[in-house]
């Protein structure tokens, strides 16, 4: 899928976000997916997952799986 197939999505990026170029993703949901991008080239990649799995990664973040 390219990044035209989102042009009409609404992207979110996080409150903890600042404007002086630090590392950020955007996030795009809908009904049955969830995309992800980076905030510094928003014409670039695009990562696309299920919403089950996004929910099962966001426990895992919550849950402290990926701690170091």
């Amino acid at each position: 899928m390219t990044s035209s197939a989102f042009d009409h999505a609404t992207w979110r990026k996080s409150s903890r976000s600042d404007n002086n170029g630090g590392q950020c993703v955007e996030v795009a949901m809908a009904e049955i997916a969830v995309s992800v991008r980076d905030s510094k080239d928003p014409s670039g990649a695009v990562l696309t997952f299920t919403s089950d799995d996004w929910t099962a990664f966001l426990s895992g973040i919550k849950d402290g799986e990926f701690d170091r």
